[in-house]
């Protein structure tokens, strides 16, 4: 089955819609969908490499353009019902503290965060709660979401032809790894935030 997924994802590289997808992925993974854009980056760059640009270029700017929808559901959902789901756990009074904090390391938070596995989504909801500047925000998006693209794109376009052959020569073993990595990310963002 992986085998199966793998190669779809492979000769999907050279379909007319595999870019609106990937970039689709890449928009949702930042604001409300738990699967990261690698899963047809990586592949669609293996299959291309001298597109691998392109392809962390749209990743780049659809997942920023995501993170704006992320940042606007923190914003729009505190001030409907975010209160009331704080006061309900018991945060109410440490609302400022937080805010505080985050409005003095918000860019170290936002800048580490985007390259971890840690999902985006979570510090993009995080800035909008917080109320951190929404240009500052997107500007440092652009840059640790594009560091990340494009450090996977000059490892691929680079190395891809070997990167390819140890990935389907272990397929399942890679899979299980980021899966791991995922489900790792997950759980290092519950027990950050």
């Amino acid at each position: 089955m992986l085998r199966r997924i793998y190669d779809w994802c492979i000769a999907a590289a050279d379909k007319p819609y595999a870019l609106w997808l990937m970039a689709a992925v890449s928009f949702a993974e930042s604001s409300f969908f738990p699967v990261p854009p690698d899963i047809m980056l990586i592949p669609m760059a293996l299959a291309r490499p001298q597109r691998a640009w392109i392809y962390a270029g749209v990743c780049t700017v659809a997942s920023v353009a995501g993170g704006v929808l992320g940042y606007a559901i923190g914003s729009l959902l505190y001030d409907s019902v975010g209160q009331w789901l704080i006061g309900l756990y018991g945060y109410g009074d440490k609302v400022d503290a937080f805010r505080a904090s985050y409005a003095h390391y918000g860019a170290w938070i936002i800048l580490l965060k985007g390259l971890t596995p840690i999902p985006y989504k979570i510090v993009t909801i995080t800035s909008g709660f917080a109320g951190y500047d929404i240009w500052l925000f997107i500007l440092l998006s652009a840059i640790t979401r594009g560091a990340r693209f494009f450090i996977a794109a000059v490892l691929l376009n680079r190395y891809g032809e070997t990167i390819r052959h140890h990935i389907e020569k272990r397929l399942g073993l890679w899979v299980a790894i980021g899966a791991a990595v995922l489900v790792g990310g997950f759980i290092a963002a519950f027990r950050l935030f």
